[in-house]
């Protein structure tokens, strides 16, 4: 069974990793020099893999990409964590399927970020789902193998991020194993019509302190490491916010008349703002400022 594989995220990494301990025979590996996203990472730099087995795809549809998969002759093309859409001449180069990775609950949440939007939203849970890759129509394939992810609100980034890796690595073993095959395998569904979830920009990060305490949490923890934190400007500098929680004063009837964004309470380890509803305290920040009791941000 020759295996393609292509990928250019931390999760590209963890997964290959696991084809590898799994002694998959990996013909091929596709990943990119450099990237602007948060979670990106270098394969072939990585894994130390030569040219004869890896290589650059700058365009995983430019021709070059195309003539050097094609050579490999892949049974199956593993595309796991990837951001580019796939053309049908690069799909159909896989003797049996293309099979792809989303790390939500398809066939609903299809799209860009999910962990983040995870987070953000409140969700009760996710999934790791791997699906074949039919056409160019994003997250839209046939579902192989799908396993329920719970999130905790205590759940940030990085943890939800390993929980899901950690249930993906044990599917591909499991899928692998029983060598599905298109059209006689019992497990795939044919999802329905469903959300996109759109690209993030700078604009998401900013908190506003006019929001909810428990939007602001969740803002928080959804782009924590790997991402790049949300954050807040004091006196015009860019203060990001590594760590946060919610938090309840006895007498919370001193505070409701108070605007948002007003400090409430200052230590040497903390500091707890006003939210729209209830109160935010900052445990940590990316930079030390000097911002003084009953000061607004």
């Amino acid at each position: 069974m020759r295996i393609l594989f292509i990928g250019s995220a931390n999760s590209s990494r963890l997964l290959l990793k696991k084809c590898f301990e799994l002694k998959l025979n990996i013909v091929g590996v596709c990943t990119i020099k450099k990237s602007n996203n948060d979670d990106f990472c270098d394969l072939k730099k990585y894994f130390r893999l030569n040219s004869d087995i890896s290589f650059y795809a700058k365009n995983i549809n430019s021709f070059k990409a195309y003539k050097w998969i094609k050579n490999k002759k892949p049974d199956y093309i593993f595309c796991f964590g990837w951001s580019q859409i796939l053309k049908n001449k690069i799909i159909r180069l896989a003797k049996v399927m293309t099979i792809g990775f989303h790390p939500s609950e398809l066939p609903k949440n299809r799209g860009r970020h999910p962990i983040i939007w995870s987070l953000v939203l409140g969700l009760k849970k996710t999934a790791s789902t791997f699906f074949i890759i039919r056409d160019e129509k994003v997250d839209s394939g046939k579902i192989i193998s799908q396993k329920i992810v719970p999130i905790t609100k205590f759940d940030d980034a990085l943890t939800l991020y390993n929980k899901i890796i950690k249930v993906a690595s044990s599917q591909i073993k499991n899928f692998i194993k029983k060598k599905i095959k298109v059209n006689k395998s019992k497990k795939i569904l044919f999802p329905k019509k469903s959300n996109y979830w759109r690209k993030r920009n700078f604009t998401d990060g900013k908190i506003d302190w006019r929001m909810s305490s428990v939007l602001i949490y969740n803002l928080i923890r959804a782009l924590s490491k790997p991402y790049t934190n949300a954050l807040f400007y004091y006196k015009k500098r860019e203060v990001k916010i590594l760590k946060a929680k919610i938090i309840k004063y006895k007498d919370n009837l001193k505070t409701v008349n108070l605007e948002p964004g007003k400090i409430l309470k200052k230590t040497s380890t903390f500091f707890d703002v006003k939210c729209g509803h209830g109160i935010i305290r900052v445990l940590k920040i990316d930079k030390p400022i000097r911002i003084k009791l009953h000061e607004y941000l």
